[in-house]
């Protein structure tokens, strides 16, 4: 269950302020169907980070004991990145798409978690917790957590929530997992 908790709460966390909530939002506002966007989102999500697990985990079988070094330089390494917020791009949704909304929302979560923070965080969790599974339930779980409520409430909850607070608190939860990674506090690496 730790592995779960932690990749809830560091990709829940690392999450907000992402380019992938300012894309929820984007599309809540024009196909107004929060339960599609929300399945299609999920559905992305789950197979991105699946891959993103199975990455990390095939990373700590062949790295072996430089294993630690790699997991700890990577969290320290995004929690310097967390500090750098996300940004949208100035021409989102501005072209009607092709597809139905619940294939527009899996293609464009799928193509904007491929070398986010997020999916980057999921192969370092499942790298550094042999439980593959609980890594990438939880990790899809901490998303979902950060962005289900965009796309129900979007607009109303990014004027009451303070960006920059979130994104430090994001970067220590990262820098506190580099750090128990790099001295094996944690005593899961080898």
């Amino acid at each position: 269950m730790e592995a779960f908790w932690w990749s809830t709460g560091v990709v829940a966390l690392g999450e907000m302020g992402d380019k992938t909530q300012l894309l929820a939002l984007v599309l809540a506002a024009r196909f107004k169907r929060p339960w599609t966007i929300v399945c299609g989102i999920a559905l992305a999500t789950g197979v991105n980070h699946a891959l993103a697990g199975w990455l990390g985990h095939w990373l700590a079988q062949q790295l072996g004991p430089a294993l630690r070094w790699v997991v700890g330089i990577g969290f320290i390494s995004m929690a310097a990145w967390m500090l750098v917020p996300d940004k949208a791009d100035a021409g989102a949704g501005t072209e009607r798409p092709h597809w139905s909304v619940f294939a527009t929302t899996v293609v464009a979560f799928f193509l904007a978690e491929m070398g986010d923070k997020t999916q980057l965080a999921t192969v370092a969790l499942a790298a550094r917790f042999p439980e593959l599974a609980s890594v990438v339930a939880g990790t899809t779980l901490g998303l979902l957590l950060a962005n289900v409520p965009v796309v129900f409430v979007g607009d109303w909850l990014v004027r009451r929530l303070s960006m920059p607070l979130v994104h430090v608190l994001a970067a220590s939860l990262f820098a506190v997992m580099g750090l128990l990674a790099l001295f094996n506090l944690g005593g899961v690496l080898p």
